[in-house]
Order: structure tokens, then sequence, then C-alpha cells
């Protein structure tokens, strides 16, 4: 197994690491649509080519036209690193500036298998957010950083390193850009053509920034919005007894069942992986898991009188969960959702991001590239099922947001009434975002999700640094403030006292990076 140092040693090319098959045991990408003409596909295997001596042009081209191909990407399996791929401390890495060290720490994190969606596909989380865009560039970057000073500037473009540039040591250590497409040439197409050929990549916010933290990082934020919809909408502090109802256990949407479960509230939250959601189970965030409708809503019931927190995985689509709860409301009049919204990849949904209710989720991962024509059809009519069952509830009173995943504007496209309107201010729907509703308000006030990293790995620095930021909150919730923003001090000081308590304390936290999630 290679040491750190290793790592850092630029590409390995003599030898060359032995070919690596896919590895069954790890989840994998879906297979993406390529529909290159013969003579871009020699193009994306050129422009693969272009980190190896001309040497071994001759193997690798072979080796990358399969992987073209096969997978509809040139992901370079054989130079996936024989690494245990986690966040190491970050004294461990062999870096001449402290920031280049905290980089590395950070990109590691992203591709642990603990942590990313698909590590082998270097996607961390959302179906196709990349760290890079294939296993060469992410040698490359990790030798790049090792070799930085604090007088060199790493500039990134969608996963290439273009190189070590001089800078000040007040400038950036790293610029970064991805996903780079000109306006008249940006359509979804236009994007996966250029994709395939290895010279775009959808780095979503924090992938191929090099700063996620995993669920637990949104947990935070996701509780905040919980608890700010029942407040506003159901006029209530108390969660208990009260149903909220998602789709999405993946790295982003997994904090939905944690957040729940804090917030005090049932939550039941739907996900077509196993992978996925043995993982959140296995993390203790999801409480139940279910594969039977009738279970489901038994298990729902029975919380919901009994007013105790829970989170319910169910195994299997939402739409067949949310029809499931308008049978029950037609049944008896009674509306067993409180608050309900989304969380599926719908930024991404004929490419992973959404399945279709009609088939399975195998069915699925080998339809959307064997037939992506029909699969759309699907998807879209999965869409519209969705809505008609939300829209019901909805009229029964239960209160339904957007949580910027692109679902309404997805179902809309598909013809789904979600009340539409294009206009000179944007384009609205019948339900807000949660941005718009809920989280809009507290974050004019300043407050929102803060992130730091320990980048010790040591969870006891992690302990005082929350200390440290409890006494702060505390010392400005004493100051003479309006209620409002009293509440969101209380808040803050209740999610870090209670962190320990949810498991949230094994969050890695840089100290290099200030983030506010929106």
């Amino acid at each position: 197994m290679l040491t750190l140092k290793e790592l850092c040693g630029g590409l390995p090319l003599d030898p060359l690491p032995e070919l690596q098959p896919r590895d069954p045991k790890v989840p994998h990408a879906p297979i993406r649509v390529q529909e290159l003409t013969h003579e871009e596909e020699k193009l994306a295997v050129q422009n693969a080519l272009r980190y190896f001596p001309a040497r071994f042009h001759e193997l690798l081209a072979q080796e990358f036209a399969i992987e073209l191909r096969t997978y509809g990407h040139i992901y370079m399996y054989r130079f996936r690193p024989d690494i245990d791929m986690r966040a190491y401390p970050i004294t461990d890495y062999p870096a001449k500036c402290t920031s280049a060290a905290a980089i590395m720490h950070m990109i590691m994190n992203n591709l642990d298998p603990k942590v990313a969606q698909f590590p082998h596909e270097l996607v961390t989380y959302g179906g196709n957010g990349q760290v890079f865009s294939n296993w060469a560039q992410f040698w490359l970057t990790m030798h790049y950083l090792s070799e930085m000073s604090e007088t060199q500037t790493l500039v990134m473009y969608s996963g290439h390193p273009m190189g070590l540039f001089p800078s000040l040591t007040t400038s950036p250590r790293l610029v970064i850009t991805n996903g780079m497409m000109i306006p008249n040439y940006s359509s979804r197409e236009m994007y996966d053509k250029l994709f395939s050929l290895g010279v775009t990549m959808y780095g979503q916010m924090t992938a191929g920034s090099y700063c996620y933290i995993g669920p637990q990082g949104i947990v935070h934020g996701t509780t905040l919005t919980i608890l700010n919809a029942a407040r506003k909408n159901l006029k209530t502090n108390d969660l208990a007894g009260k149903v909220f109802v998602s789709a999405g256990l993946g790295g982003m949407s997994g904090a939905q069942a944690k957040a729940a479960v804090i917030c005090g509230c049932v939550g039941v939250v739907a996900e077509v992986s196993e992978d996925a959601l043995l993982k959140r189970y296995n993390q203790g965030w999801v409480m139940e898991l279910v594969n039977d409708l009738d279970n489901l809503v038994a298990l729902l019931k029975n919380a919901r009188r009994r007013k105790k927190p829970l989170s319910i995985g169910y195994h299997g689509n939402i739409v067949d969960v949310w029809e499931r709860l308008v049978m029950e409301y037609e049944a008896t009049g009674e509306v067993l959702v409180d608050l309900g919204s989304d969380q599926t990849s719908c930024h991404n949904p004929f490419q992973g991001g959404y399945y279709p209710v009609q088939i399975s989720y195998q069915e699925a991962r080998e339809m959307m590239h064997q037939d992506p024509v029909n699969f759309k059809v699907l998807v879209q009519e999965s869409l519209c099922r969705q809505v008609a069952a939300i829209n019901k509830l909805s009229a029964g009173g239960m209160y339904f947001f957007d949580y910027g995943n692109a679902f309404l504007l997805e179902a809309s496209r598909a013809g789904a009434d979600v009340g539409r309107k294009d206009g000179l201010h944007g384009t609205t729907f019948k339900y807000p975002s949660y941005v718009q509703d809920i989280m809009g308000d507290i974050f004019s006030l300043g407050f929102g999700p803060f992130r730091w990293v320990c980048t010790s790995a040591d969870p006891e620095d992690l302990k005082k640094t929350d200390t440290l930021a409890l006494s702060v909150i505390e010392q400005l919730s004493k100051n003479s403030i309006p209620c409002s923003v009293k509440q969101q001090y209380e808040d803050n000081a209740k999610w870090i006292k209670e962190a320990g308590e949810h498991n949230l304390a094994s969050i890695h936290f840089l100290v290099v990076l200030n983030l506010i999630d929106f």
C-alpha cells in the first residue's frame, strides 16, 4: 500500500500500475450516455493521453477507448491509487506550506469511500459532483500541492491542474473553476458531450472545490429548515408527533433523517439505492428500515401517536410513498404528513439523479444508457405522478417546499401541475423554495450554518472549538436583541450543545475555510 509521500510523487509510470477492473464491492456511478462520433471518441482519448509520455500512448489509448465506450467517460481506473483513502492529520502530508497540506487533507476526505457516493468515479455527492474528472488529475494535483510554496497559486480547471503560478502570500493558494460553458452552447446535451470529451466537469458546490464535509455538514442547515418550516407554517416550536416526508439519503440528502430526529419529529425518507440506505443506517442516522408500504404506514402512525422522534428509511420509490399517503387520506380523511419536500438529484434527472417509479432501481440504471429516450419519458411520467400526489396532500393541509434541487423545475418541464409562471422577475411555482419561504429571513439576519474543520483529525480539538463557539453565542445572546434574533442564537447554541449526543462530533473541520451554505 502506498505512503502519502509516494502518493505525492507524481503519476506512477515506471512501472505502470496494474489494470484494475471495477470493484463490485463499491457503489459505482451509473453508466453515462455517450453519443460521441468516431472522431470525437478519438479526441476524447487524445485529451486523456495528454497526461502521459508518448511511449505509453499505444497501450493506454486502447484502454481508455474501452472505458469510454463501456462507461461513457474515461476515469482511468488503472491509476486509482492503492492507499487507504481518507483525511489524514495535516501534519502527515509532505507539503511545503500548511495551506497545501490542508487542501490535500480535504481532497482525500472527498474521496474517502465512507464519504463519497461513487469513490472510484471520483464522485463525492449529487450523482455527478466530481472531485476530478479522472485519476491522473488526482495524482498531478497532489504532486503540485506537495511542491507549492506560500508564494504560489495552483489553478484548477474542471479537475485539470493548469499549473503553479507565482503569487503573493496574501493571494489564494488555490483558484478553481468547474463546469464552465459558453452560454450559447450550454444545453444539457452539449455538457454531456464535453464531459465525455474530458474538457469540463460538474463539481457541485463542495466536491470539486475540495471542501465537502459529508451530510453532517448540512445537518445543521436542514435542522434549521425543518424547525423554521414548522414555526412559520404549523405555528409551533414543538414538532413532537409531526411528520416530515422526503426523498434521498445520499451525500447531502442523507442529512434529512438525522435532522428530523434532532427536531423531535418523525422523518420518513425514501431511497432507491440500498447502498445509500445502509450507509445512513449503519451510521445511526436512520433508525428503522422498511421496504413494505403497509409496514411503513403502521410504523409512521405509531410514532406519530407516541410523539417520539423517529427516522424511517423506506427502501423504495418516493412516488409509491406519496401515493400511499394519498390513499390513507382518501380512505380516512386524515393527512398523515405535516411537512414535505424532496432531495432527489433533479439537477441530473436522466442520468441517475431521479429514478422513475415504473421500473426497478437496477432496470433504471440499465435503461438510462441503453434507451435514454424512453427513460426520459418514464422519468417525466413519474414526476407528474409525484406532483399529483403532493398536490392532493397539500390541499389537505400539508406544507410542501422545494429544497433547491430543481424538483419543481423538472416537474414543470414534465408537464406536472406545479403552477409555473414565467415573468419579468423570473420563474415562480405554487410551492416555495426553502430559501425563499423559510431560510431567507434567517439569512437576512446574518445567520446561517458556519463551518470550520480541525485538520488535526483530533476529536478533542473539535470539542475545544465548539466550546469557544458556544461561549461567543451565549455572550451575544445576553445583549438586548429582538426575539427573532435571540431565537437564532438559541437554536445555534442548542445545536452545539447536542452535537456530540447526535454523533456529529466526527466531522473533520477545516481551519482555513469558512463556509456559509446556501
